[in-house]
């Protein structure tokens, strides 16, 4: 088992500005980090990349698709400008070292139709899926699909559907993610949701109900450590949670007050948390 923590609750780019911070993750004990790639900067990734190696992290990546570069509009040419996005992301990824590209990558966050998924979105997210898969296995990065909760998006909101979408693809580059806070708004049970995507599920986002400290909160953490147990999970567990320090970040995560002490008390708390439910899972 792997624990890692999001730089998003710090920043929306890593950049060497932040190798202070890089330093003391490590020092609390984190095997790794989540990098935010908005930015597709490679000589910056490189460097980031550089740092992270000397200290002995790894690194996973997230990014987001908007209305311009969406995979599942009926525009092509919108189309093309999203598989140009995450082809750009998966070379960002690869020159920062991060072995994961993970995120809303099959459409675009916040963009509602009026109505739920249509089998032709379906039919060009897998076209546009199949693409950049071929690509992040050329650079040795595997593509992590995450399903939202109804509120963020509409295509995938359930376990059961981003993997059905995941093994129609079945590309050996493109799996899919849990995520504590979107199943706690969409399934009705942790266990059969971690069962039904079992063979395809290679990364966890652990995040509180609230968005913050992991274990200050609501999320049903015995049942959900228990059922990664049983599927003999070993990838990731990423904390991800969000707060003030990013007002264009807060916006969007619908952010308006704050829920933790500071942000080290929840990527410390949060690690420790994360450990000891495992161990006694």
């Amino acid at each position: 088992m792997k624990f890692g923590m999001n730089m998003l609750l710090w920043t929306a780019g890593v950049t060497d500005q932040h190798f202070p911070l890089l330093e003391k993750i490590k020092g609390w004990g984190y095997d790794g980090v989540e990098l935010p790639m908005f930015d597709f900067d490679l000589a910056n990734a490189k460097k980031v990349g550089a740092e992270l190696k000397r200290l002995g992290l790894g690194a996973t990546a997230v990014t987001v698709c908007n209305a311009a570069e969406n995979p599942i509009s009926p525009d092509a040419a919108v189309r093309k400008a999203g598989l140009e996005r995450l082809r750009k992301a998966i070379d960002a990824c690869a020159a920062a070292g991060a072995t994961h590209l993970c995120g809303p990558i099959h459409s675009a966050l916040g963009e509602f139709s009026g109505a739920g998924r249509t089998e032709e979105e379906w039919k060009r997210a897998t076209e546009v899926l199949s693409q950049a898969a071929d690509h992040a296995k050329a650079n040795n990065v595997t593509l992590v699909v995450e399903y939202l909760n109804r509120f963020e998006c509409y295509f995938l909101n359930s376990a059961v559907d981003a993997a059905r979408f995941c093994r129609e693809i079945g590309h050996s580059n493109l799996k899919m993610m849990y995520d504590t806070f979107h199943a706690n708004v969409e399934e009705k049970s942790i266990t059969s949701a971690v069962m039904a995507c079992a063979d395809q599920l290679v990364h966890v986002h652990i995040s509180e109900n609230d968005r913050s400290t992991p274990g200050e909160g609501g999320i049903n953490w015995d049942e959900s450590f228990s059922a990664l147990r049983k599927i003999n999970y070993d990838g990731w567990m990423m904390i991800e949670a969000f707060g003030l320090a990013l007002p264009e970040l807060a916006a969007a995560t619908r952010i308006w007050r704050r829920m933790f002490p500071t942000e080290e008390h929840l990527a410390v708390n949060g690690l420790r948390f994360m450990k000891k439910r495992w161990e006694s899972a």
